[in-house]
């Protein structure tokens, strides 16, 4: 009883605390200036999401671990999207580079552990199924979900689009959502894959702890700074390329390891149950005859 009475509480506590991060980002959001539409409205969106999952916990309850697991997922994010850290974020690469490895790294792998498209569904109905079912075939595959994630960071971390998205607001948006999106599809397709996926899953989180470690080198050892409003000291770009390298590296491996435990395991239960079964008679058709 108390724990579901926690439960209880921290959906309820979830959702009284999405609406006054919304007024958070870029200072006031009832200053009627219109380049703030995308961030109300990715605020909007951000609050709708979670209330839904409340919602929705009523009707589908959740474990209780899963509660625990989106609730944090969405504190983090909140703070990390909507709190004066994202206005610092823009001052300092560093710290730009922690907020992106707290969207790929915490909030999109704690989402996936939390499972709330059960949630969601029994608020929006069948109808959300035309959006998830593409995404939930291409999770099995963590090859392509690598590939695309992949795309996702090098893309919006090439100077141009890092600085555009400094500058524009949607540019801005559409960089954190695709973080977020292809950061979910990408630990789905390695944390919730069948057995006969690890191997493929410890492939693709193998190949992102090498190219995010590349970019991570890139940043870290380059002679001059790459983003030239924010890299005003060079020792910024560098810590930030560091935050990537090594944090982001250890991750990918401790859950490749798993990953290739999970294999092993499954090959020595196979071998195992091989072994247990004596060995079928022949057909009639195969037998020997003198």
């Amino acid at each position: 009883m108390a724990r579901r009475r926690l439960g209880r509480g921290l959906g309820l506590g979830a959702g009284l605390a999405a609406l006054p991060l919304a007024a958070l980002a870029h200072g006031n959001a009832f200053t009627g200036e219109g380049a703030h539409a995308p961030i109300w409205l990715s605020q909007g969106l951000f609050a709708l999401a979670w209330l839904g999952y409340g919602a929705g916990a009523m009707r589908r309850r959740p474990s209780f671990a899963g509660r625990l697991c989106f609730h944090g997922a969405m504190l983090v994010a909140g703070l990390a999207l909507f709190g004066p850290f994202d206005d610092w974020a823009e001052s300092s690469t560093a710290l730009h580079m922690v907020q992106h490895m707290l969207l790929i790294l915490v909030v999109a792998p704690l989402a996936v552990l939390a499972r709330p498209l059960a949630q969601w569904r029994a608020i929006a109905g069948p109808v959300a199924d035309a959006l998830w079912r593409p995404l939930l075939r291409l999770t099995r595959h963590p090859g392509a979900c690598a590939l695309l994630h992949a795309a996702a960071i090098w893309i919006w971390h090439a100077p141009g689009p890092y600085m555009a998205a400094v500058f524009d607001n949607w540019l801005h948006v559409a960089e954190h959502l695709s973080f977020l999106l292809t950061g979910w599809l990408f630990w789905w397709s390695v944390l919730r894959g069948g057995r006969q996926g690890t191997l493929a899953a410890a492939s693709a989180l193998l190949f992102t702890a090498m190219h995010t470690g590349a970019l991570g080198a890139l940043l870290t050892f380059s002679s001059r700074p790459l983003y030239w409003r924010e890299s005003r000291e060079l020792w910024d770009q560098q810590l930030a390329g560091l935050v990537m390298w090594v944090p982001g590296g250890f991750a990918y491996l401790i859950a490749a390891a798993w990953a290739a435990y999970r294999w092993l395991a499954a090959r020595q239960h196979d071998l195992h149950a091989s072994r247990a079964v004596p060995d079928a008679p022949l057909p009639p058709s195969q037998e020997m005859h003198p």
